[in-house]
Formats: C-alpha cells, structure tokens, sequence
C-alpha cells in the first residue's frame, strides 16, 4: 500500500456576517477558543483582481476580516467576514456545496441547551440517527441554525453501528 499524502481535515472555512460575533457564538455554543486573526480589521481589506481570481470572488467583493478558531478536537474554523454587491443568504441542505458540518457530542441535552442559549435554533429535536446503517441506542442528531442561518448538526453514536460489521473503517471520534 502506498503511503499517501493526505492526512486529513485541517480546517473548514465559514462567512458570516460579523466575525466577533461568530466567534462569541462559536465560543458560547461549543467552548470554541480563539487562535489568531489572519486579516485583522485594523489591516485593510484583501480586494481586487488577485483576491477574486485567488478566492474565486465575484467582481467587487472584499475580505474584510480573517480568523482561527478551533474546537476542543477536530479541525480548526476558518471565520471570513467579507462584503459585496452579490453576497447572498447561507445556504440549505438541498442547494448544491458544502451545505453542513457535524460536532460530535458526548450529552446531546447538554449540548443542544448550550447550542440554543448561545443564539442557535434546533430545526427539531434530536433524533434517532434515520439510516440503517448508524442505528444504534442512543445514537442521535439534530440540525440547527446558527445566528446568521449556517447549519450544524448535533450528533452522538455512543453505540456500536451496523456498518462496523461489514468494515475494519470507522467513523472518526475521539
């Protein structure tokens, strides 16, 4: 088996409209930390035909702030705060992308209570996990929406899933 050259998920890359509140949000509803500002807003902002090509930017847009938060395990979160003309609404599950991401949680109660008191909204209580696949007791999600309408889901697996018998591959938690 050949070595390969990747090792893994280092980060995701979220815009949001105001970064200091992304990050208070983050921080409140997953004791998320602060690691750097890459483009702090005291720096001016990244714009023109380099930044568009590079980022694949519509004409006109700006990257106004940069900045590094992680979770206690997992990758890091990469905050944009951008402006311009052709900015548009988070999108849903449905639109074509990248449409979520999951935390895996050990208390789903606890985690949910802490996901609301910071600002974000359960689209439904949390579930059975609903493929056969992922069953288990006490296996559970939900999906929520941030603040500024992203989607996150909450899930829990604290039991051995059907798929574990048919593979030596298993889903990543710590």
């Amino acid at each position: 088996m050949r070595a390969s050259p990747i090792h893994g998920l280092d980060h995701i890359g979220i815009t949001v409209p105001d970064i200091d509140a992304a990050t208070a949000f983050f921080e409140s509803a997953f004791d998320a930390e602060f690691i750097y500002d890459s483009l702090p807003g005291s720096s001016p902002p990244q714009e023109g035909d380099e930044t568009e090509t590079t980022l694949n930017l519509p004409k006109g847009a700006k990257v106004n702030k940069v900045r590094m938060i992680r979770l206690r395990n997992g990758p890091g979160i990469e905050l944009f705060e951008m402006s311009g003309a052709e900015q548009r609404e988070a999108v849903r599950p449905s639109d074509y992308g990248l449409q979520h991401f999951a935390v895996y949680v050990d208390d789903m109660a606890a985690a949910t209570a802490q996901f609301e008191k910071a600002g974000g909204v359960l689209c439904s209580p949390p579930q059975k996990l609903i493929f056969d696949a992922e069953a288990g007791e006490g296996n559970l999600f939900c999906y929520g929406k941030t603040p500024w309408g992203a989607m996150i889901e909450l899930v829990t697996y604290p039991s051995p899933m059907p798929y574990e018998a048919t593979t030596p591959l298993r889903r990543w938690r710590l």
